[in-house]
């Protein structure tokens, strides 16, 4: 079965952008679940919200969001709150700066996905983007709204398409390091 995409917007550079799509690149549909289940009867067990300090039940209805600033004292956060700071997504992989790849650490890469040209007319610029990068073994730093936040992403060419993968920190995504010459690893990247 085909993938199916995750995503899809425009690769931008200065003044070219391409359409495309992501897809991940690695399948979970594979993967075992298991329920928690009651030993002695086998029924399935269901958890529920209860009040840390009473030990009563909670309601959903009644269940909100909260910072703990100091201990055991909260800031109530709303919905409507958390709607007003919300990153708008432009559906752009917005392609800011370009690195060595050997010069960020794969520590702080978090996942694999694949990016392709949805038609044929970004098919060109896609292609010119993705060749450039191979041809001067550099990746691209980019930013991307996923899941209404921001991530850094790297851009590494591959084959036929191009590896956007997202930094676990995006602090550590940025201005390299100079790399050490006893160790097979970068140092971390930071801005």
């Amino acid at each position: 079965m085909a993938p199916r995409a995750y995503w899809k917007g425009y690769l931008k550079l200065s003044l070219v952008s391409c359409p495309i799509a992501l897809y991940p690149a690695t399948s979970s549909s594979e993967k075992v679940s298991f329920h928690r289940i009651n030993r002695k009867t086998g029924h399935r067990v269901k958890q529920q919200q209860v009040d840390a300090e009473t030990g009563d039940p909670v309601e959903r209805e009644d269940i909100g969001r909260g910072y703990e600033f100091a201990k055991g004292q909260y800031i109530t956060v709303e919905d409507e709150e958390i709607e007003k700071i919300r990153i708008a997504s432009t559906h752009t992989i917005d392609i800011g700066s370009f690195v060595k790849r050997d010069e960020i650490d794969d520590r702080y890469i978090d996942s694999a996905y694949y990016i392709a040209p949805t038609d044929r007319v970004g098919q060109e610029a896609f292609i010119v983007i993705r060749d450039a990068i191979r041809e001067k073994n550099m990746v691209a730093l980019g930013r991307i709204v996923l899941t209404r936040r921001e991530h850094v992403v790297m851009l590494e060419p591959f084959e036929r398409a191009s590896w956007p993968r997202p930094c676990a920190t995006p602090t550590r995504c940025g201005t390299p390091r100079r790399r050490s010459k006893r160790s097979r690893t970068s140092s971390c990247p930071t801005r």
